[in-house]
């Protein structure tokens, strides 16, 4: 077995033993609640939709002095990659890609702001439901790929939860004292 499928599944057997369920630990399940967990459902960090939850657009397209990055700019970072690489999964056209990462960082406006935190909640729900439909020989073609998608996220979205911080719009009710 690959050694990054025995980490994946590893961490999936600690995630299942913490809910002492009895099920049959499958890699579904694991990439099921590893994208979950950067998605909507709170375990040991906050994810993505609780992250950008309640911030103006203002908020979302602050910087700190010298930063590389707004919160909207993370967040449009990972719409972007996270679509890039649903679409393969899908065997749909990606979107046109120049090459250049920096282009994938964007900031929001009024307008936008609202429609991009529904486009971040859309898109990783449909990487769910992709990962739920999909076959096993499917999964372990891009379990791999699919792992880097859930650390991907929950590594910007830990850059959302301080950049919230160091601006004074983070709760520490919300799962990050």
């Amino acid at each position: 077995m690959k050694p990054f499928l025995c980490f994946i599944l590893l961490l999936g057997f600690i995630s299942n033993s913490k809910s002492q369920t009895t099920e049959k630990l499958t890699l579904k399940k694991v990439l099921l609640a590893q994208l979950k967990t950067s998605h909507n459902k709170e375990e040991w960090f906050a994810p993505l939709n609780i992250a950008i939850a309640g911030l103006t657009p203002d908020q979302a397209n602050w910087k700190e002095k010298g930063a590389d990055h707004s919160i909207a700019e993370l967040t449009t970072h990972i719409i972007f990659w996270n679509q890039q690489e649903l679409s393969k999964f899908l065997n749909q056209p990606a979107p046109k890609y120049s090459g250049d990462n920096n282009e994938t960082f964007a900031p929001v406006d009024k307008d936008s702001w609202p429609a991009t935190v529904k486009k971040a909640d859309s898109l990783l729900s449909s990487w769910e439901n992709a990962i739920e439909t999909a076959d096993e020989k499917k999964l372990e073609a891009w379990y791999e790929i699919i792992g880097h998608i859930s650390m991907h996220n929950a590594y910007h979205t830990g850059q959302i939860v301080y950049i919230r911080k160091v601006q004074g719009s983070w709760n520490p009710s919300q799962g990050v004292k």
